[in-house]
């Protein structure tokens, strides 16, 4: 009954959030706050396994269905530097911080499973933000990327560091193979799984029944892959990659129903999540207490442990930035032209005589302005796996002694992600509204892909239309035959030009077969295109949307006059 209650509490601060123009996350957790210190309230209690079971894969997949594996790989650099780099070098900044400055006792092993919890931010508000406000699409790429792989490389860290301070077994002993074997067992376990799912949605052939299947994906193949001691956040995105690309090969009917009720997953997920942090403040605090820990002692390290995580982000990102700027001055200043017959120039370098690889022509190299920069260094709001990580922390230890400074690393874990959420979340419209990170060169790119699609879907209907014409079914007044040409080509949604016969006549079911034929010529061609790598994803992707609304429009029209 409590968690009906804190899920209805969180739709209806949603709603009004969205009303007045808020950050729904935002308000939620400041309203959730306040409520835990309300006489006699008791927070909903969920395992910490659970939490990260039935939230985190959803809310991963969703994202994934929606982030195409081409733009992944476009992005690859600064998506590794930023959801793997950053996370190691946050985890054991914050551990070498923490162990050092002695605020409280802890060791570099307890501070590394700190360091661990508080590395991986969560890029749901920043996505969100950044969507309402307009960012450039590389960026929301590059975030959107992050999300999907910081959490594995912080999970693993966490399990490795718990494993090495509660003295338990892992099954593997060296870390570095243990992670290894996690990043490489997880996605071929996901990718199994996504495979397997459009297999049997090819047989299955219903759209409800598909989208029902969908909803078992992300809960499958997280378990699958823990079962085996892999990474179930990364056979996550894996699926999610498989099942996304495969289902644009579904009838429009799958796409859009399954489109909507993700939505709804995520918002109600979302809502849920930053409920549950926000109502168990004040038993944080009431945890503390029971440990007898000085609260003065905790604040401070917790304020320490937040600015560490604050300017850590920033830096390392200007530090990449930074050393691109350095190099092209150096090359610059000290570069001499190579010669054409070859050999080497001033810093040794030598022409290339052979093209680079495919898949490495498609990753884009382009450097992120300074403005751009800034926002990304600004969005590391922490969310849903530091909460999950802090409570997942063993009660006791293999020798069955309390485990070392669990309240306190729950505590400082809390107050980073709420002072995370409350600092970045709150400065970051306004920091993004004061840049101007319009971006011509982008606005010309995305205009030329979009006309590159609207090209190839125009051609394919002409092929189809031109083999229409040239062998026109029987039966059909020439003059008939010619309306339901120009129809189509027109690819009108005015009710008042389709079919309207009280029955299934020839004219309706010749129409109807044609605009089919049309559709599925375009969709066949986008996807060819897009596999040659011709044509933008997200340019793939939007105008396949605009043609399952369209046909949807169509096909509801012509069966509600059958």
């Amino acid at each position: 009954m409590e968690l009906i209650l804190v899920v209805v509490g969180a739709i209806v601060v949603t709603a009004v959030a969205h009303r007045r123009g808020l950050e729904p996350a935002l308000i939620i957790v400041v309203i959730g706050g306040a409520v835990s210190f309300i006489p006699g309230f008791q927070a909903p209690e969920l395992d910490s396994h659970i939490l990260l079971t039935v939230v985190l894969p959803p809310l991963l997949y969703s994202a994934a269905l929606d982030f195409s594996f081409p733009t992944f790989l476009r992005n690859i650099k600064p998506i590794l530097g930023l959801g793997v780099a950053l996370v190691v070098v946050t985890a054991f900044t914050v551990a070498a911080v923490s162990s050092w400055l002695v605020v409280v006792p802890l060791t570099f092993g307890t501070a590394l499973i700190l360091g661990a919890i508080v590395a991986p931010p969560d890029a749901v508000t920043a996505v969100a933000v950044g969507r309402k406000l307009g960012l450039p699409k590389r960026v929301m790429a590059i975030l959107t990327g992050e999300s999907l792989i910081n959490d594995a490389a912080a999970l693993s860290l966490f399990s490795i560091a718990v494993a090495q301070v509660a003295g338990t077994h892992t099954f593997i002993e060296n870390p570095l193979l243990l992670f290894g074997y996690s990043a490489v067992v997880g996605p071929v376990v996901g990718a199994a799984l996504g495979y397997v799912t459009l297999w049997i949605r090819r047989r299955l052939a219903n759209p409800g029944l598909e989208t029902v299947q969908g909803l078992v994906v992300p809960f499958a193949a997280f378990i699958a892959a823990e079962h085996f001691h892999a990474s179930g956040v990364l056979a996550v995105v894996v699926a999610g990659f498989v099942v996304g690309s495969g289902t644009l090969d579904a009838g429009y009917q799958t796409r859009l129903q399954e489109r909507y009720v993700w939505n709804s997953v995520d918002v109600l997920l979302e809502a849920f999540v930053f409920a549950y942090i926000g109502l168990h403040l004040r038993f944080v605090l009431e945890d503390l207490r029971e440990a007898h820990e000085s609260l003065g002692e905790v604040a401070i390290a917790s304020l320490i442990v937040l600015a560490v995580v604050l300017a850590i982000r920033p830096l390392s990102v200007f530090a990449m930035f930074g050393r691109g700027v350095l190099s092209r001055h150096v090359e610059r200043r000290l570069s001499v032209p190579v010669p054409e017959q070859g050999g080497r120039g001033a810093l040794g370098t030598r022409k290339r005589d052979r093209a680079p690889a495919r898949w490495r022509s498609r990753i884009d190299n382009r450097r992120l302005t300074w403005q751009e920069n800034v926002v990304v260094s600004w969005t590391g709001m922490r969310g849903v796996v530091t909460l999950a990580a802090a409570a997942a922390i063993p009660v006791t230890t293999a020798a069955g002694e309390p485990f070392p400074e669990r309240a306190t690393i729950q505590a400082i874990a809390f107050v980073t992600a709420i002072g995370t959420l409350l600092l970045q979340g709150w400065t970051l419209p306004s920091l993004i509204s004061r840049l101007d990170l319009t971006s011509d060169e982008e606005n010309r790119y995305a205009y030329a892909e979009t006309a590159k699609a609207e090209e190839v879907v125009h051609r394919a209907a002409d092929a189809v239309l031109a083999e229409f014409r040239a062998h026109p079914p029987e039966g059909l007044d020439p003059r008939v035959l010619a309306e339901i040409r120009t129809t189509i080509a027109r690819q009108s949604q005015d009710a008042d030009e389709m079919p309207d016969p009280e029955a299934h006549t020839l004219r309706a079911e010749t129409f109807a077969a044609l605009y089919r034929a049309v559709l599925t010529a375009q969709r066949a061609a986008l996807i060819g295109e897009r596999d040659e790598g011709r044509i933008d994803d997200e340019a793939v992707r939007a105008m396949l949307e605009r043609l399952d609304l369209q046909e949807a429009g169509v096909t509801a029209r012509l069966e509600s006059r059958f």
